[in-house]
């Protein structure tokens, strides 16, 4: 399984947000290139714990049986609902939100698995460094993938 903690997986990511065009259009979902962008650097604040969104009803009672589904081998499914504090709706600025997004994979991937937050994931609950690693370039591929790369 790929990991964000791995240098060569986080290449990988980086190369495919620099195929990432502002006009690219969605193959599901409702959200336009830049704010998928915005979305993506919003979720690795998370990660990162520099952003604590509040675990809701739902994800306290089922979160941690529907735990794999964020970290195993099979693919996020389309139109997945989101985490309602990193629903981007407005409108965002392509180019600033890809070198954000981008600087904050290098800095989540340097500092590595020690610094990962032991915050819980909003819906998914405790997760281990390395099933944050696999969790985020998981969600990455995923909206990658919606716009073509």
């Amino acid at each position: 399984m790929r990991n964000l903690f791995n240098q060569l997986d986080a290449e990988d990511i980086l190369i495919r947000i620099d195929h990432v065009s502002a006009d690219a259009k969605a193959q599901w979902g409702k959200m336009d290139a830049a704010q998928m962008l915005a979305h993506c650097s919003a979720f690795q604040d998370i990660a990162m714990g520099n952003s604590f969104p509040s675990r809701g009803w739902l994800g306290r009672l089922v979160g941690r049986f529907a735990k794999p589904l964020f970290y195993n081998d099979k693919p996020l499914p389309k139109n997945m609902s989101t985490i309602p504090d990193i629903l981007i709706t407005e409108p965002k600025e392509f180019e600033p939100e890809k070198e954000k997004l981008k600087r904050k994979i290098i800095t989540f991937q340097n500092n590595g698995r020690e610094t990962c937050t032991p915050h819980p994931h909003p819906f998914f609950g405790k997760l281990t460094p390395d099933e944050w690693g696999k969790g985020i370039y998981k969600h990455l591929d995923h909206h990658l993938k919606q716009f073509g790369v």
